[in-house]
């Protein structure tokens, strides 16, 4: 696709601002749709590609801005599940399906939502987890991110419950996709991900993701605690609907 098409560049810069104020911990997991946008103008694994470097651009400024608010608790314990879901990845990069990485995804958070509006989630807000139920989220977070960058409902349905302040959760977050999208960069290069065309395109989409990320740190420092979680409920379970409208219909239309 053209850099200069007026179509591409239009949703390019709206996929890419989203996940900018996503990184920044104010939109949740909304990032996760940037690769079914750019799916409307691209193919999804090329989407995928040329997302890498752009996140990798953000990772880092979101990584230095939070880098004294980070639960290191939560990244240890997510960490080893996350490095086993990328190898398996890897592996089945060319059998598995992205509507249907997607459907799953959507599902699951969908019921991760429904289960927070229940009177015992609320009960055992606040409470630790234990490493085992850490280690699996870490490890279909790893898995989900590698295929389409869709790892942030997993890691959410860990790590939200846990309440934490609206800085130290983005400050965790930025540094886990840090760490789990500087481990792709090995295996996209293999597979053929990170070709001269996606990288030109990658360039010129890091400054605007860049912008978005350091919007969204102004906001995340100004916004209530109770509101920050609110709000990311509610694009969570929206963008939950989405997905699995999108899956189902890409997997429908393959059939």
């Amino acid at each position: 696709m053209p850099i200069f098409d007026p179509y591409f560049v239009t949703v390019a810069v709206i996929a890419v601002l989203i996940v900018g104020l996503s990184k920044a911990g104010l939109l949740g997991s909304l990032g996760m749709v940037a690769v079914p946008l750019l799916s409307l103008v691209m193919p999804a694994r090329d989407a995928a590609g040329m997302m890498l470097p752009v996140l990798l651009a953000m990772d880092a400024i979101a990584v230095w801005t939070y880098r004294k608010d980070v639960d290191w608790r939560i990244i240890r314990i997510m960490l080893p599940g996350a490095a086993v879901g990328t190898l398996l990845g890897w592996l089945l990069w060319s059998v598995v399906s992205d509507d249907g990485v997607l459907l799953f995804v959507g599902v699951v958070t969908l019921l991760f939502i429904l289960d927070a509006l229940l009177p015992l989630r609320k009960k055992l807000e606040g409470l630790r987890p234990s490493r085992a139920w850490g280690n699996f989220w870490g490890g279909l977070s790893g898995f989900t991110s590698f295929i389409s960058h869709t790892g942030g409902p997993p890691f959410q349905i860990y790590v939200l419950p846990q309440r934490l302040s609206p800085a130290l959760y983005a400050g965790t977050s930025a540094v886990f996709f840090a760490i789990v999208n500087t481990a792709k960069l090995v295996p996209y290069f293999f597979l053929g991900q990170l070709s001269l065309h996606s990288l030109q395109l990658s360039a010129t989409l890091v400054p605007v993701g860049i912008a978005g990320v350091l919007i969204g740190v102004w906001l995340v420092r100004r916004i209530s605690m109770v509101w920050f979680y609110r709000i990311a409920y509610w694009l969570v379970f929206l963008l939950a609907l989405y997905i699995i409208w999108k899956s189902t219909t890409g997997l429908l239309a393959g059939a």
